[in-house]
């Protein structure tokens, strides 16, 4: 492994902003304390600093050279809505929100990234430094790329990474094409007529419907889209009725559907309606149906995943880069991105949890889990990639 010298000897200052932010965790939209943060230490190290986007997003404009190349580095600073376990001295200090993500790690690493690109500039064109809010569900990706994002500040590719939990920390992991899946919401409202439930031959049966619905549903899975096609549909809400003896009116169904490719999704939204519609039919039932598409599935161009996986395998050798990681069904909104520039994604490796100190929380260390908390050991790892992603990219020409 040849980590960047300055920045491992930065490694302490970086570890207190990071643990600064995992105390102050704020909520998507609301990242107001943690972008005036952001700001205020790129502002120190001499970088240019622009406001506003989605909200509370921000963007830190490093130049050098006359090239027009550019390349964006995007790191996500948003919490969750989640109460933290752990008892450690920086843990969270406001009830209910929590970095059990690892928002915390990833600004951190950007800005370790950051102070040492802005103090060497040991490349030819522009950097992008792409702080964004509110992944955790608010699109803040979308809502940057709407107010003009890439208009005002073009990039030739964009990169970003997320720290994963389990992959030995500071390795790196990645593939080429569908890394993450898109995710969705539905909701059917199934609407009957209501009956005492020791005559319900008097009404039409909205749970007996919605229960065939459910079951039916699979069959999209394992009889309409290809087999190689992978795709999920998971029903997590059923809810009907407030009494034993009352069959109700109506009774709904939510959830939600994971697909690596738009076409899949097309056809499983398309066939949810008429399967759903159908049923209710075949028992004098209705239904209203909703599809909310979240966030597309995240997709790494190849050209800038192989030049990604060539930086990481220097900096921490080939042995550990997989080049060809398992996607996952889990989603990402850096997809909102890569739909509008070519890029990668990488996931880099946080270890099994050893890292944790006294007084972490009994769960595992697992993303979303309230006992979770970043491997500051991972901070120079992930800076020094940012930084030979950047000279490379840019680098001058011969």
């Amino acid at each position: 492994m040849t980590l960047i010298p300055e920045i491992l000897q930065a490694q302490a200052e970086i570890q207190a902003i990071r643990r600064d932010i995992h105390a102050h965790p704020e909520l998507r939209f609301e990242e107001q304390r943690t972008s005036d943060l952001v700001a205020a230490k790129l502002a120190e190290w001499g970088i240019e600093v622009h406001r506003g986007l989605g909200k509370t997003g921000l963007v830190g404009v490093i130049r050098n050279g006359s090239s027009g190349r550019s390349i964006g580095l995007r790191a996500d600073m948003d919490a969750l809505p989640l109460q933290e376990l752990n008892e450690f001295g920086h843990r969270s200090r406001h009830q209910g929100r929590m970095h059990a993500c690892g928002h915390d790690g990833h600004t951190a690493m950007l800005l370790g990234a950051a102070r040492h690109l802005a103090t060497h500039r040991n490349f030819d064109g522009t950097v992008h430094l792409i702080f964004q809010p509110a992944e955790e569900g608010g699109g803040g990706a979308r809502e940057m790329i709407r107010d003009g994002l890439f208009e005002r500040f073009p990039c030739d590719a964009v990169f970003g990474m997320h720290n994963w939990p389990g992959m030995p920390a500071g390795s790196f992991g990645t593939t080429a094409g569908p890394l993450m899946a898109s995710s969705n919401e539905f909701r059917i409202v199934v609407r009957g007529k209501g009956a005492h439930a020791a005559m319900p031959h008097n009404g039409n049966d909205p749970v007996f419907t919605g229960a065939q619905i459910v079951s039916a549903l699979q069959g999209i899975i394992t009889r309409n889209k290809r087999p190689i096609d992978a795709a999920v549909i998971s029903v997590t809400q059923f809810h009907a009725g407030d009494a034993t003896n009352i069959v109700p009116n109506e009774a709904w169904i939510g959830g939600t559907v994971r697909t690596f490719t738009l076409p899949v999704l097309d056809l499983i939204e398309r066939r949810m309606e008429e399967v759903s519609r159908s049923i209710a039919a075949a028992f004098d039932c209705t239904v209203d149906f909703e599809f909310q598409r979240n966030y597309p599935p995240t997709v790494n161009s190849p050209a800038e995943t192989a030049f990604a996986v060539g930086v990481a395998s220097e900096l921490v050798g080939g042995a550990n880069v997989d080049a060809n990681i398992e996607p996952t069904m889990g989603a990402e909104d850096f997809s909102f991105m890569l739909l509008e520039r070519p890029g990668c994604y990488l996931f880099i490796g946080n270890g099994e949890g050893a890292h944790r100190e006294s007084g972490h929380g009994m769960g595992p260390c697992m993303l979303h889990n309230p006992s979770y908390d970043f491997n500051d050991e991972i901070l120079p790892v992930g800076s020094s990639f940012f930084v030979k992603l950047v000279e490379k990219w840019l680098a001058p020409a011969a």
